[in-house]
Formats: C-alpha cells, structure tokens, sequence
C-alpha cells in the first residue's frame, strides 16, 4: 500500500497477486513531485515470473524519465518491452500549475473520474497490449476540478459499482479501506488501482 499527499492531490496505490504468488504479474509507479502527479499501472501478460518482468521493464522507464509527457512515456514503454511477453500499460500525469491531466492506455485496464459537477470521464482505452510493435496511441487531455475522485484498475479489479463508489461522502482513506478489504477476498488474478482525489 503505498498513500501519498501534497497540496493539490491525494493518491492510494495498492496490490495483490493471484493466488498470492510470490511474484505479481502487475505493477505500478506513482509520484508527487511540487508541480506534477505521475501514476503509472502495467499489468504484465499471464501471471507469474515473466509477467512481473514485462510490468516492471514499464515501471522502470517511466521512473526513468519523469519529466516526459504521457505520449513519450507510452512510446518509451512500448519500445522497452521487445522481445518480452508484454503488457497492457494505463499512464496519468497531472500538471499541478495548469490543473490539467494526461491519460493514456492500451489494453484492459479502466480509468474513471467523477467531477463534482456531477460528470462521469471514462478515457477508452486503444485495445491491445504493448510489445514493442509499431502503434498508435491515443492520449487524453482534460481540466480537472477540484475535489473529483479518480480510479484506476487493472483487469483483477472486482467489479464494484463505480459511480457510487466516486460519489460517496466518504473520505478517500474510508474508500480505499473498502476497497482493500473487496479486492482481497477476491485473488482470482493479478489486482492492482489507484485511487485518488485532485484538492
């Protein structure tokens, strides 16, 4: 569990491995920086060994080079993943100054952010997994309000009804001790989120 704050955002990562192995074919990245918040998920495919490799080679570029924008960190990912089993990769960066955020994904992992005007943003993600094949990809721009709650999951994730759970009342620990205590009852597959708010 990692839980990290500043003065414009609020972000929860957590995970679990399939049938608790040792190795967890996800993994993520998340940093908060004074200007910018960067959250990365790679979900590695299959299980196992190899999967962790693929997921970790995704995370390891994106610490790498933190000062990249969404679309470079994608091209970087893809690229590091030759001649590995792959992965479907989900990047955000949020841009304190501009109150604006990048996302973008290839394969099934889900992004959400519900505003406190009441708007549901679900960024489709272009199909596929990265493997260092040629590809395009399709990056999201947006202004944030303050105060919307954000969610990403890979595809382990147990459903939940996703708008009631971002409109709730409760603070982001609460929801994030809801979800904890959901998503390890459930160790079907590889799960990881993060969860988070923009203040």
């Amino acid at each position: 569990m990692i839980y990290l704050q500043n003065d414009s955002i609020q972000a929860h990562a957590f995970q679990t491995a399939k049938n608790d192995n040792i190795f967890c074919g996800d993994s993520f990245y998340v940093s908060v920086e004074e200007d910018y918040f960067i959250g990365v998920l790679a979900d590695g495919l299959g299980s196992g060994e190899l999967a962790y490799e693929s997921s970790q080679a995704v995370v390891s570029i994106v610490k790498s080079n933190p000062e990249a924008d969404v679309d470079t960190l994608m091209h970087y990912a893809n690229e590091v993943l030759i001649r590995k089993r792959g992965a479907a990769v989900a990047i955000l960066k949020v841009d304190f100054k501009k109150k604006t955020y990048e996302y973008s994904c290839v394969g099934n992992i889900r992004f959400y952010v519900y505003t406190p005007s009441g708007k549901l943003i679900y960024p489709m993600p272009v199909t596929g997994y990265l493997s260092g094949r040629p590809m395009q990809f399709r990056t999201h721009k947006y202004k944030y309000e303050s105060n919307s709650k954000f969610l990403i999951h890979t595809d382990g994730f147990k459903n939940i009804n996703t708008k009631a759970f971002l409109t709730s009342n409760q603070s982001i620990p609460a929801l994030v001790a809801r979800l904890k205590v959901l998503q390890q009852n459930s160790k079907k597959d590889d799960m990881s989120f993060i969860v988070g708010t923009f203040l």
